[in-house]
């Protein structure tokens, strides 16, 4: 029998706000955090808005020697985790350090940092690349600062699954801990990819919303003038902890994850597949791991990034998995608010999707203006709502066609 595995401790710093309760409120409320780019000039670019994190100051958790050794995306990683670390009341001894692993993901990594050493490069040649370069860029490394700062030496792992990277490190997590490999994990995902490069990639893919004289409508999941995700920034932090050992340390159980479902689409490099095959199969792995009914399913945190293929084959792939019920199930899109935090999205959206069921109320899908007749599950349009649940799935869904669903259950004594 694999051990039951608590969630204790919820990090997210994200274009809402820099903590938890912060972040919390806002969804509430059906804030938006989208608006004009202020990082670059973006007079040559098509797409001008993204989803930045506002007045982030590392030096609030970082020491000033250490913030250059960090890409942005690595600082988000350890202001998340501080946050996650104090909500769950952990503290890290001697005896539980080999028990206490970390698993962070991000689907790029150090992008700013990769743009402006390149830079340094071309202008100046090879003696002007930072020697930090490398450890504030490579992908693992956020996971890595994470552990020397907490003293954790138990498992030191990341993932890099495009947009399932954060959901892919929590679930990985808990089958770490579930096997017995670790007691505690501190897990989840981090993107700071509102760059040059980045926005010009996506923007010549046709990926990305252009709505740019109203920023703020710009990301509306499941409506029928969607015209693409708006690219969002930050990271959503876990604290994983074997049931027993929370119960005894008299922590806060936030809710309990009981379901982690994996599948690929092996379809298209970047579409989902048209019949939401993948989307389906991943969340029916999900149901038979946590040994459920669909039936029992009350709430979806979607994918949902208002492209028109997400959105329609998503609401396709719930309604292959949960027939008749799908039509009773509350889904919703948090990333109308946040926008698409890429590989940290899993992160974020876990944690929310944790606080949902801790507060037993649903964060709306902003935005939600005009029904597309091919999206006609109930969206929670605009509004949060209070309602009684008690299991909760987090889907992402990542190009390449990989796929990653979370299933939370309510915790009750």
């Amino acid at each position: 029998m694999k051990r039951r595995v608590a969630v204790t401790g919820i990090g997210l710093v994200s274009a809402l706000g820099i903590g938890t309760q912060q972040n919390w409120e806002a969804l509430l409320e059906g804030e938006c955090g989208i608006g004009l780019i202020t990082r670059f000039d973006t007079d040559q670019f098509s797409v001008r808005i993204a989803g930045e994190v506002k007045g982030f100051d590392p030096l609030n958790w970082i020491p000033k020697k250490d913030v250059k050794k960090m890409d942005p995306f690595i600082q988000y990683a350890v202001a998340a985790s501080q946050f996650a670390v104090e909500s769950a009341s952990l503290k890290i001894t001697s005896e539980l350090a080999p028990r206490f692993g970390v698993h962070i993901g991000s689907g790029i990594g150090g992008f700013s940092t990769i743009e402006r050493e390149h830079t340094a490069l071309l202008t100046g040649g090879p003696r002007k690349i930072s020697p930090f370069f490398i450890p504030s860029s490579i992908v693992n490394l956020a996971a890595g600062q994470i552990s020397i700062r907490f003293g954790a030496k138990g498992p030191n792992t990341a993932t890099c699954t495009a947009c399932s990277s954060g959901s892919h490190a929590i679930g990985d997590s808990f089958r770490i801990i579930a096997r017995g490999e670790a007691d505690i994990m501190l897990c989840g995902g981090s993107e700071a990819a509102i760059t040059p490069m980045s926005v010009g990639g996506f923007s010549s893919m046709r990926a990305l919303s252009a709505q740019n004289e109203k920023p703020e409508e710009a990301s509306r999941p499941f409506d029928k003038n969607r015209d693409g995700f708006v690219i969002g920034e930050g990271a959503g932090i876990l604290i994983l902890e074997e049931m027993e050992m929370a119960k005894k340390r008299g922590t806060t159980i936030f809710a309990e994850i009981v379901g982690y479902g994996m599948s690929g689409d092996a379809f298209h490099i970047t579409q989902p597949s048209e019949d939401g095959e993948g989307a389906c199969q991943v969340m029916t792995n999900a149901l038979k791991d946590a040994n459920i009914q669909a039936e029992q399913v009350d709430y979806i945190n979607a994918h949902g990034t208002s492209t028109p293929f997400n959105d329609r084959n998503e609401t396709k792939a719930i309604k292959r998995t949960f027939g008749k019920h799908a039509y009773h199930l509350l889904v919703s899109s948090t990333k109308s608010m946040t926008g698409h935090l890429l590989g940290a999205a899993g992160g974020l959206e876990g944690g929310i999707s944790v606080l949902a069921l801790h507060h037993q109320t649903i964060p709306p899908t902003i935005n939600y203006r005009y029904p597309d007749p091919d999206c006609d599950l109930d969206y929670v349009p605009n509004q949060a709502r209070k309602q009684n649940i008690n299991y909760v799935l987090s889907n992402s869904f990542g190009f390449g066609g990989t796929n990653a669903t979370l299933l939370f259950r309510r915790y009750e004594e």
